[in-house]
């Protein structure tokens, strides 16, 4: 018989056995379905909810942060045989610039894994204006280069995004505790003299009440000036494509400039847990919920072998062989995986539309084009394997036996 024609001869059994006991079929393919679309709602919306943390989080600072390394106590070399017993504090961090920044930022530059680069210097200073003081964070940067890590123009609520000598940009609750405005004047003192007189040129909002109450972002040269670090910067903010890759990049940034090189891994560990626990947690609902369909599945197709035990012993009596008949059941947890699956996955986007629509406005659930086929993919799969056991049962019917079975 041609290769062709056994399988459309094995297709049209399986779905003639399907479609003898349609309720039976019909109930699988609706508790299939229920999965997929479980599968399909909960992947998008944990996927939507990381994409939102992380973005709110890491849209308001660097990836990796290359920092001067840290300063160490001094031990005197101590003669053979000696004991010393001295107690030493850890050695205050002065403030203090990249040695040689420039080729380091150049060399960051030729790096392909990093998105942007960019060099900052930041220090502690006094805000005034009147009587209102607030300690605040100066930010030198380069607006250009800044603006590919953190794009503070999105986040003005006021004035312009300009960034020039003679001109800050405030967050707005420094802006509230001082009772600023754009266009206003503001005094900084950062010490030792060294002080000035700027126009509020504009006032940001991050989101973060720590951010929005002590950054003021200044022209480098301006803030190198008044941090005392006359052509120097204390950091260089770099982003990268792949945020979960960072550690690793961090690691090797710190061997290849021999600075310190700090991820956002490093330095937000409770968050990199969450999202872990947040990947575990879809990743066992999906397991069980996966489960559950090829237990349905499974049974369903092991009672149909009970049901069709005359046929399956008329058809091996008319010459069909063990691998035919096998093929038939394997065809019919295939054929259920993956119309349950297709209905499942159009349930589950549903859903989603339905939340991005209707639901509360917190964020938006991206759905990866790729979701819904590797459902159903996964789903048709966990269907021919759910198939495997009662179909190999099917295809050891011995012929005599089976035609006489009521």
């Amino acid at each position: 018989m041609p290769l062709f024609a056994a399988l459309w001869i094995e297709w049209k059994i399986a779905l003639r056995f399907l479609a003898d006991n349609a309720m039976q079929t019909l109930l699988i393919v609706v508790g299939i379905a229920v999965g997929s679309a479980v599968i399909v709602f909960i992947t998008a919306l944990i996927t939507g909810l990381q994409a939102n943390v992380i973005e709110r989080t890491l849209g308001t600072q660097a990836h990796i942060r290359i920092l001067p390394p840290e300063e160490v106590n001094r031990v005197t070399a101590l003669a053979p045989g000696s004991l010393d017993l001295r107690l030493e504090s850890p050695r205050a961090q002065r403030l203090r610039s990249i040695l040689n920044w420039q080729e380091v930022r150049d060399l960051l530059d030729a790096e392909p894994r990093l998105r942007a680069v960019s060099p900052l210097v930041s220090g502690p200073a006094l805000a005034r204006r009147g009587t209102a003081r607030a300690s605040v964070a100066l930010l030198g940067i380069d607006a250009e280069r800044y603006a590919r890590i953190i794009p503070l123009q999105r986040h003005l609520v006021a004035g312009r995004f300009e960034i020039a000598a003679g001109k800050a940009l405030i967050g707005s609750e420094l802006a509230r505790d001082l009772g600023l405005q754009a266009g206003d004047k503001l005094r900084l003192d950062a010490g030792e003299g060294r002080e000035a007189v700027v126009d509020v040129a504009g006032i940001f909002e991050l989101e973060v009440r720590e951010l929005d109450a002590r950054y003021v972002y200044l022209d480098l040269k301006q803030a190198q000036t008044l941090l005392d670090l006359p052509g120097g910067v204390t950091a260089i903010d770099t982003t990268v494509d792949a945020i979960f890759d960072a550690e690793s990049i961090a690691a090797r940034l710190g061997r290849l400039t021999g600075l310190k090189a700090e991820s956002w891994m490093a330095s937000n560990g409770q968050l990199l847990n969450a999202l872990r626990s947040q990947t575990m947690t879809t990743q066992m609902i999906r397991l069980f919920v996966g489960l559950s369909v090829a237990f349905g599945i499974a049974s369903v197709l092991a009672v149909s072998v009970v049901q069709r035990t005359r046929e399956i012993g008329i058809l091996r009596a008319m010459g069909s062989p063990r691998g035919q008949i096998l093929r038939v059941f394997l065809l019919q947890g295939g054929l259920l995986g993956m119309a349950g699956s297709g209905l499942g996955g159009l349930v589950g986007w549903s859903l989603v539309q339905v939340f991005n629509v209707f639901g509360p406005r917190l964020f938006v659930i991206p759905v990866d084009p790729t979701l819904i086929p590797s459902a159903m993919a996964v789903a048709t799969l966990t269907g021919v394997l759910a198939a495997a056991v009662p179909a190999r049962r099917a295809a050891r019917y011995d012929p005599a036996v089976a035609i006489r079975y009521v």
